[in-house]
């Protein structure tokens, strides 16, 4: 009785209702994504065994996140290196599997008709556990170390992944723009990894200037360009630019993105836009915290190097923070602004910046780590106590496993694929045509239905 009160809270009956009428709807304009990778997805997800739940497919992908903070702790714990070259290819190798995975699952599900809401909720719930640690492996193949810099690389994820779920959530479907983190970005990412791989990490301290110098120059004279003047030197790399670029991609092209499409969602139905700016308030407490106990001068988190026990905390935080309005949005419930598991943080940033407000210090080194050794416990039992209970919720409701898959539906797929087999012989190169539930948009089609 206890135990059904406890999911009754997670996720009610009345919730539980709307799982039944939930369509997935996705939009990606990645050109990338249409004329090369879907054609490498499509291929990938028929090497899979149909007794593979879509779900496990998924979850294997974080497997290759997980493993490599393993390797990372192991041999590069400073973030700085250099490390062995092949823990850099291992970097990008298991960030390349994590979006292979990601982008396999919804066509194993087809491939299974193991489609359902669950699906959604699984996929992206895991990319906001990833958020903050596939990143760990920039902040390695960069060498920024745990630094202020390594610290902003480590955590800004979370910010187009928040406003992109806050987008889901008021316009019903997820949109991937012509130039996006999920595909560019990653594989941006595994660029720099292998680089670093093959040249080192100090290759990301270069200066520009050698390679660059009319512009570096241009840039450098402040009677031609007196803003860029003020930062550029002879001596500038991309290190040096980092935090502006990423924050100049994000504020330009990311953010804005977001916006408009839900203002176009709301103004269609009539409705206004700006009071749901009060939505931010999760992230902009998610974000205060971060930067006010990482970037507070009392703090020694990242002096002593407990970056990656830090991100692996902020993994839970954010992943329950967003994940609630994935949930949220396929029930179609309120908005949630709180989860119990950003007090600790909030209450972290405060007493780190004890003296700014005239009080006596309370943090020592041992005692700031143990208070977050004890964050990190309580968030994992609190994420993975409401997860399992509503995972449970959704797999009762709708008579599906989370993890497995019924042997009849393996032998149905079975029986339907060598029929699709047949009557498709004739197709070029057995490349999957759009499912029913794909849209084309631009010309590249939707990615994935859970």
């Amino acid at each position: 009785m206890r135990k059904e009160t406890a999911a009754h809270e997670c996720i009610s009956e009345d919730a539980l209702v709307h799982l039944k009428s939930y369509k997935y709807s996705s939009v990606d304009k990645s050109p990338v994504s249409y004329y090369i990778l879907r054609h490498y997805w499509n291929w990938f997800v028929q090497l899979l065994p149909l007794w593979l739940a879509p779900n496990l497919v998924t979850l294997i992908g974080f497997f290759f996140i997980l493993g490599n903070v393993i390797l990372l702790e192991i041999y590069v714990p400073d973030m700085v290196g250099p490390a062995p070259s092949w823990v850099y290819y291992s970097f990008a190798v298991g960030i390349w599997m994590y979006s292979t995975m990601d982008n396999v699952d919804g066509k194993q599900a087809r491939r299974t008709g193991t489609s359902s809401p669950l699906g959604e909720l699984f996929d992206h719930g895991i990319d906001s556990l990833n958020c903050t640690l596939a990143s760990l492996f920039e902040v390695a193949a960069m060498g920024f170390g745990p630094t202020k810099t390594g610290a902003f690389t480590a955590l800004v994820p979370c910010l187009p992944m928040f406003f992109s779920t806050w987008e889901t959530y008021h316009t019903h479907t997820l949109y991937l723009g012509y130039f996006n983190g999920p595909t560019e970005g990653l594989i941006i990412a595994c660029i720099f990894m292998i680089a670093s791989g093959i040249y080192g990490a100090q290759i990301w301290s270069i200066p520009f200037y050698p390679y660059l110098p009319e512009a570096i120059q241009t840039l450098t004279d402040p009677s031609l360009h007196p803003l860029t003047a003020k930062y550029f030197t002879t001596t500038t790399n991309l290190k040096d630019i980092w935090v502006v670029f990423i924050l100049v991609a994000f504020l330009v092209a990311h953010l804005p993105e977001c916006v408009s499409n839900v203002y176009r969602a709301r103004s269609a139905k009539g409705l206004p836009t700006l009071p749901l700016l009060l939505e931010w308030t999760p992230m902009v407490l998610f974000t205060g915290g971060c930067v006010g106990w990482l970037g507070s001068p009392y703090s020694s988190l990242l002096r002593n190097n407990h970056l990656v026990l830090f991100s692996l905390t902020m993994s839970l935080v954010f992943g329950r923070m967003t994940t609630k309005i994935i949930l949220a949005h396929l029930t179609r419930q309120p908005f949630p602004y709180w989860t119990a598991l950003l007090a600790p943080l909030l209450i972290g940033a405060v007493v780190s910046n004890y003296p700014l407000l005239g009080l006596k210090p309370i943090w020592t080194d041992t005692l700031e780590l143990r208070y977050l050794q004890v964050y990190f416990v309580f968030a994992a039992i609190i994420y993975g106590r409401w997860a399992y209970l509503v995972i449970n919720s959704i797999c009762k409701y709708l008579g599906i496993n989370a993890l497995t898959i019924p042997k009849e539906k393996v032998e149905e797929a079975k029986r339907r694929q060598e029929a699709e087999r047949a009557a498709q012989n004739d197709s070029i190169n057995g490349s999957a045509l759009p499912g029913p539930n794909e849209k084309i948009v631009n010309g590249p089609t939707t990615r994935k239905v859970d």
